[in-house]
């Protein structure tokens, strides 16, 4: 179906708003320490996150605008009490054109399948490490055999492409950088390496994990040790399908890509963004890694009409930022990275 479109969501640095991701809930079932780590967060009340109806007003009136891909998140979007049918409701919305979603793969080998079923294209799954002790270290409660057989029925599923998320932490999973590639020698699977994205916390050292005192990993770096290995990347034919802002490339013969997302080292990383973030407690978030926020679940709470909605949705992307700060020591501390959703 097509929505009846309107004039287009254009920021004040002439970037078109086609983008939008959803964080369906701030809860999880891991708690993996580079995105929740040992601090006392409080998860929302339920009467304090948006219903599917606020979801999908909110979606409708975007749509309408121009917005036509969706990416749902977390926390975990798969803990989320009927999750399935708020795809189908989502996939129902005129202008709609495609669905992604982010997930810990912990409770895919159930959901895949349904999920696929009530419209979701796509999917990316986090998969920091192949080790299964070391998953548990990073994940605290995850279970690496569990998320490989949630990967499997992913693709079973026909959920494609299946991309493969990996932060990359020096000292914690950097030496397995070279392995996590090989992925894509002999699976489908597109393998995307991600710097480590800093939220600050009363001026704590924000890439500190247990004991090293600086875990970030430039992706310049990786791409080095997997051009020694491997002999020189490929750029990509054709960018994979998605609205990320991944550089893609290919080892020679290889079925997939790599995708190399470089939010703190990339020079012009905000240049071509599209994007913005609906909270699960109803915030707009115009860049995820500035704090600054547009309250929607209030004004709608209060009875804002879509005509309203629609302004107020106008007026918020005329104070998305140009870029984030976070290399002038600008770091977001307004929330940690699961209540945002990535």
């Amino acid at each position: 179906m097509t929505a009846e479109r309107i004039s287009p969501l254009i920021d004040p640095f002439n970037r078109r708003i086609t983008y939008l991701r959803i964080s369906v809930t701030d809860r999880c079932n891991l708690r993996c320490r580079y995105c929740m780590p040992d601090i006392h967060i409080r998860f929302l009340p339920r009467e304090k996150v948006l219903t599917f109806e606020e979801v999908e007003t909110i979606v409708r009136v975007m749509a309408r605008t121009g917005v036509k891909s969706l990416r749902l998140t977390g926390g975990e979007p798969t803990v989320r009490t009927g999750i399935v049918d708020l795809v189908a409701r989502l996939r129902a919305i005129p202008g709609i054109e495609d669905i992604a979603m982010t997930t810990n793969g912990m409770l895919l080998p159930k959901l895949a399948e349904p999920l696929k079923a009530a419209g979701l294209n796509r999917i990316n799954i986090s998969l920091d490490t192949l080790k299964p002790e070391r998953f548990k270290f990073i994940t605290q409660f995850g279970d690496f055999n569990t998320v490989w057989e949630g990967i499997l029925a992913a693709e079973a599923a026909g959920l494609a492409p299946i991309k493969l998320n990996a932060v990359v932490m020096k000292g914690v999973n950097d030496d397995e950088v070279i392995d996590l590639a090989a992925l894509t020698l002999e699976h489908p699977w597109h393998v995307r390496f991600i710097e480590w994205m800093p939220f600050g916390e009363d001026g704590a050292e924000v890439y500190r994990l247990d004991g090293i005192p600086n875990a970030f990993m430039p992706l310049t770096r990786v791409k080095a040790r997997l051009e020694e290995a491997f002999g020189p990347l490929e750029p990509a034919d054709a960018e994979v399908r998605g609205n990320g802002p991944a550089r893609s490339f290919k080892i020679r013969g290889a079925k997939a890509t790599i995708g190399f997302i470089r939010p703190i080292t990339e020079e012009h990383f905000c240049a071509r963004c599209n994007k913005v973030r609906l909270t699960a407690d109803g915030k707009l978030r115009l860049c995820l890694l500035t704090d600054h926020e547009i309250d929607l679940m209030g004004p709608l709470r209060a009875g804002l009409d879509e005509a309203g909605l629609e302004a107020l949705l106008r007026a918020a992307i005329q104070t998305k930022p140009e870029r984030h700060l976070v290399n002038e020591g600008i770091i977001p501390n307004l929330r940690r990275m699961i209540q945002i959703g990535g």
